[in-house]
């Protein structure tokens, strides 16, 4: 796909919110390999094609995915089978990642319906300010790491306080997951990179061999790989089935969930809420978050040679259909919001057209339209899309869309 408009680097400094102004430029094909040889068939995606991309994510935008042989030990610090009134389980667990339960840990909470039979299928996300603002329940552990300055998440001095318990929910839903027949497991991505630039001294960060390459995983790399190890756990955990888990997440960490997902192939699903620049929208468009903006703004998001393409976005050898690609023949569900247009809604649409032809080749179905939804027209086949009215945000509008495409693949 080529379209016309101005040069990216002229888009660098203001982000660009007209459509008039988006750049020309044509998207890499998924479907070739980088000798020039036609991918056309399901053996050669997965032998080569795919690798070959995950590679080049890998080199240029995230950071390689460490290989860490880590043996977690997994610690049950409370359980109780009457959550919610008795509508649910309540599980939270500590994953140790260090020898003989010593730092890092990753703290779990996981809320599993008691009705209907187990095991259920389940949601797994990180959250941004910490188990206890999932759901207001005085017994879910305060964190005590340490978080991004919020006083409206009750934040002060970078510490959460009982001030924050509940201050979420509506992110997440948690009794229609119960009611739907979900389970919800949840842990904050402080514990596994605190989200701010220090050199990656934190989290689980000092767990990988760092080589100083400019192709190192930086944060988003960090919170994919956690949920990986959060993965682990939940296929010991008789409440959960582990073969119809779903990756989930919102603005960065709906980058992240893309990321989880295209690495582990264990995840059934994937569901990028807002996710924008990094996540789901198409680079090449130059429209709202770049990476210049990005990378000057969140340096350590991303490997370090993510930031030499700032200002030459269509230099990169990858673009987001391509990540979404990743994913296949999986189900995977790209939401947007009509008044957050520095997420691109557009771009994060069209990247979702433009995976289809990987999915086609694998047997699964496209988007069923190329046309760009009107505000609460959710389309979807194996790959799912809609536009929700409002701002930057994960509603229960959103939630809704994601639990019935789930309803259907999972």
């Amino acid at each position: 796909m080529i379209m016309q408009g101005t040069n990216c680097d002229m888009l660098t400094i203001e982000p660009n919110y007209d459509e008039a102004k988006v750049p020309r430029y044509q998207l890499p094909d998924p479907l070739c390999l980088n000798d020039g040889t036609r991918v056309d068939t399901p053996a050669l995606w997965h032998e080569r094609r795919r690798p070959e991309l995950l590679h080049l994510f890998g080199e240029h935008i995230y950071g390689h995915m460490p290989q860490v042989d880590v043996v977690p030990r997994y610690q049950i610090l409370e359980e109780s089978s009457q959550a919610m009134g008795g509508l649910a389980t309540r599980r939270q667990v500590r994953i140790w990642l260090g020898p003989d339960k010593t730092p890092p840990h990753l703290d779990l909470l996981i809320y599993i319906p008691n009705r209907p039979a187990r095991p259920v299928p389940t949601f797994l996300g990180l959250n941004f300010f910490g188990n206890h603002t999932v759901w207001p329940d005085p017994t879910i552990h305060l964190s005590k790491q340490w978080m991004r300055p919020d006083s409206a998440a009750g934040v002060i001095h970078n510490r959460a306080t009982v001030a924050a318990r509940g201050i979420y929910a509506s992110r997440w839903s948690v009794i229609r997951l119960i009611e739907r027949g979900y389970g919800l497991a949840t842990l904050y991505c402080g514990d596994a990179d605190p989200d701010f630039d220090d050199g990656f001294q934190n989290g689980v960060h000092p767990l990988f061999a760092r080589t100083g390459a400019p192709s190192d995983c930086g944060t988003i790399g960090a919170w994919a790989w956690s949920l990986s190890r959060a993965l682990d756990y939940l296929e010991i955990d008789s409440g959960v089935d582990a073969h119809r888990v779903a990756v989930i997440g919102h603005s960065r960490l709906g980058k992240t969930a893309l990321w989880a997902a295209a690495c582990d192939q264990r995840f059934a699903m994937a569901i990028s809420n807002n996710s924008g620049c990094g996540g789901a929208a198409l680079f090449r468009r130059c429209f709202g978050e770049t990476i210049a903006t990005m990378s000057r703004s969140f340096p350590h998001w991303c490997c370090s040679r993510f930031a030499e393409y700032a200002g030459r976005d269509s230099e990169l050898p990858v673009d987001q259909h391509e990540l979404l690609a990743l994913i296949a023949p999986r189900p995977v569900y790209v939401a947007s919001s009509q008044e957050d247009p520095w997420a691109d809604p557009r771009g994060e649409f069209l990247s979702a057209v433009h995976a289809g032809v990987v999915y086609e080749l694998l047997g699964a179905q496209p988007l069923p339209d190329g046309c760009m939804p009107d505000v609460h027209d959710p389309r979807w086949a194996t790959i799912g899309y809609h536009l929700r009215a409002g701002k930057h945000a994960i509603t229960p509008y959103d939630w809704e869309q994601f639990m019935t495409f789930a309803d259907h693949h999972l």
